[in-house]
């Protein structure tokens, strides 16, 4: 069997100091996770940013620098997961669209509102991506070149 690591992007948003996250539903009930998911065929790291934020939050996701690249491997599982996470702005929801289905709605929370959740996260990345994000870290978009 030939192992392959899942890759996934991830969006953060930041207003007035208040980081946009989602509640979804998942095998261990509901879960807080910044936008994110997998990139899919056919998409540059961007493009499915892009498509994530939108799918998961119905709001425009412009992409402005790479936070960081992280990987972690699921102590219960065999599963890798190299995460893209980005900094960008989004737009004010669009009301057309619907949430992705096992997205419950969308939150705005402060950094110390998200460390208080902790139990209740996706992911290990969800704090460590809004700490990283406050520390400065930024690389730029070009970093990634897509041939």
């Amino acid at each position: 069997m030939r192992w392959k690591p899942n890759v996934t992007v991830a969006g953060i948003a930041e207003r007035g100091g208040r980081f946009l996250l989602i509640e979804e539903n998942t095998a261990d009930g509901l879960r807080l996770n910044q936008p994110a998911g997998h990139l899919e065929d056919g998409e540059t790291l961007l493009q499915a940013v892009e498509r994530e934020v939108l799918e998961e939050t119905t709001c425009r996701f412009t992409p402005q620098a790479l936070v960081g690249v992280y990987q972690w491997r699921q102590a219960e599982g065999e599963r890798t997961f190299m995460r893209f996470s980005f900094a960008g702005s989004v737009g004010d929801p669009d009301v057309s669209l619907r949430l992705d289905v096992g997205i419950e709605r969308t939150v705005w929370m402060t950094r110390d509102e998200v460390a208080a959740a902790t139990g209740r996260f996706r992911s290990p990345w969800v704090l460590i991506n809004i700490d990283d994000y406050l520390a400065g870290r930024r690389m730029p978009l070009d970093l990634i070149r897509t041939l």
